[in-house]
């Protein structure tokens, strides 16, 4: 309380881009990481805001600094959940006036190339989908780990439809079984770690966390690669991916996905020439993204929230 008034208060340094590159001398293969981090700290430092004394401060500069320096430490290669630990423990455990760290990182893709299916040692191309983490620290070691997945752009052609949906002067949509389905699905699951002390050593791995989940992703909206799996709305397909996330992954208590759903109109034709309809048997459609359905939801386990 200050003068009769509260105050909530944060600061941090947000766009803090890292790359990190981790030489095998054993393989000869290089590994290389782009990480966008952003730090968002509280601390007791009211009169910094009441009177202007800032000897409480940590200065975002130096919370720049401490991501390099980091970065420098981790002589082995670190998952972004786990680089992400580290800066929150830095700055929890070496700042008295710190009372939470939340540390929020998007790893841009690097995949390692392949030339005449051989892995090149030390050549990359940019993929699609980012990893993301935001983890958050308090100074007793409670903790909330959440990670995620950012643009996974998927699509198929048949397998989906679109019926029985309210009907009122405003629609013209007609209910269809045969459409395309495209998505770009963005996903977010919370750890039940509650305290730092929770999260295992390794060889818990993150990153094979991380492609398992996508894996179970993909082969739920996708179905068997011959005979696929009907999609009725996207509401339904969403809810069974985030339920088979949970069935299979008992340390995640909760899903939250993002599917917009992005649209291919099938393409018709008439002139005045030629008033009758010229109807494309569903094998040509306008790709359309704006505007486009917004479908999101958060599945949790009993007593858990995300």
């Amino acid at each position: 309380m200050a003068e009769g008034l509260k105050l909530e208060q944060r600061h941090g340094k947000s766009r803090v881009r890292v790359a990190r590159v981790w030489r095998n001398a054993v393989s000869g293969k290089d590994l290389i990481v782009e990480w966008n981090v952003a730090i968002s700290l509280v601390t007791d430092c009211l009169p910094a805001f009441t009177s202007g004394n800032n000897s409480s401060i940590v200065a975002t500069d130096s919370m720049k600094n401490t991501v390099y320096v980091k970065a420098k430490e981790c002589s082995e290669v670190v998952s972004v959940e786990e680089f992400a630990i580290i800066l929150a423990k830095h700055f929890t455990s070496l700042y008295p006036q710190v009372a939470t760290a939340t540390i929020t990182i998007v790893e841009k893709p690097w995949e390692r190339l392949v030339l005449a299916l051989q892995p090149h040692s030390h050549g990359f191309k940019a993929g699609s989908e980012k990893h993301t983490v935001e983890l958050t620290l308090q100074k007793n070691g409670a903790v909330t780990l959440t990670s995620g997945i950012e643009g996974l752009a998927v699509l198929k052609t048949t397998q989906s439809g679109f019926e029985g949906f309210v009907r009122d002067k405003y629609t013209i949509l007609p209910d269809t079984k045969e459409r395309i389905l495209a998505t770009e699905v963005t996903t977010k699951w919370r750890y039940a770690f509650e305290w730092l002390s929770d999260i295992p050593p390794k060889p818990f791995c993150f990153n094979q966390r991380y492609q398992e989940v996508k894996e179970v992703l993909l082969e739920t909206f996708f179905g068997a690669p011959q005979v696929g799996v009907y999609s009725p709305s996207v509401q339904n397909t969403l809810y069974l991916m985030a339920k088979a996330i949970l069935n299979k992954f008992l340390d995640i208590t909760a899903v939250h996905l993002r599917m917009p759903n992005l649209h291919f109109l099938p393409v018709n034709l008439s002139t005045k020439d030629n008033p009758s309809m010229v109807k494309f048997a569903d094998d040509v459609y306008t790709p359309t993204d704006e505007p486009h359905g917004t479908i999101e939801a958060t599945v949790t386990r009993s007593l858990s929230k995300l």
